[in-house]
């Protein structure tokens, strides 16, 4: 029970610090959120969405799973986009993996996980549709960290496959969606450089859901 117990402690302290700083703070932070960045990241207990990107409480909307999956029928993620997108008005969407990801290495054993089955299929799919990449890597850790980057850059595919991020885009050009990766070991952040328009556009004659 002690480190239940500290946890108390620890957000005492962290209220105390946050007033230190802002007497206004937490009463600012109960009118509203209007955060510019949507984050879709891994449930991983090592990788703190704002805290990585140094941005304060109200500043990020969360959605995290394992290994950060976009997945069409997962009423879960597919609602958190459609509020941060129609009613929170964000600006970026961003799909962030993480090297060392336990997810991502299950997702390569060849092994039944039970009812992490269904889930770490779509990984599996992931890896399906670039084998040839994937299999041409001979160091192991190589292909696992590429597996990683792969499956973010998917993840964002299926979230510029979503309708009410393809209506704003065309009408304001934005959500724009990113796709990173955090390295544990050193603490960075890497964008994998996705084009919005780009993607979009290699997608639209199958995924277009305006009927133009």
């Amino acid at each position: 029970m002690h480190e239940y117990r500290e946890v108390f402690e620890n957000n005492k302290r962290w209220v105390e610090s946050k007033l230190e700083q802002d007497a206004d703070f937490f009463e600012k932070l109960a009118k509203d959120q209007n955060p510019e960045f949507l984050y879709i990241g891994c449930s991983d207990s090592r990788v703190p969405a704002n805290e990585i990107m140094g941005l304060e409480p109200g500043e990020v909307f969360v959605h995290r799973n394992i290994a950060n999956l976009v997945v069409n029928t997962d009423m879960n993620v597919q609602s958190v986009i459609n509020y941060a997108v129609v009613h929170l008005k964000v600006r970026y969407i961003i799909v962030c993996g993480h090297y060392g990801c336990g997810g991502v290495k299950a997702a390569m054993l060849p092994q039944d996980l039970g009812l992490l089955n269904p889930w770490l299929r779509n990984i599996r799919d992931v890896y399906r549709i670039h084998q040839d990449e994937l299999d041409a890597i001979p160091d192991l850790t190589e292909r696992y960290d590429r597996l990683v980057e792969l499956n973010v850059l998917e993840q964002c595919i299926n979230v510029v496959k979503v309708a009410e991020v393809q209506n704003r885009w065309y009408q304001e050009r934005l959500p724009t969606v990113h796709g990173w990766v955090y390295d544990l070991h050193n603490g960075y952040l890497k964008d994998l450089k996705l084009d919005m328009g780009k993607e979009l556009a290699k997608i639209r004659k199958i995924y277009d859901l305006q009927g133009t």
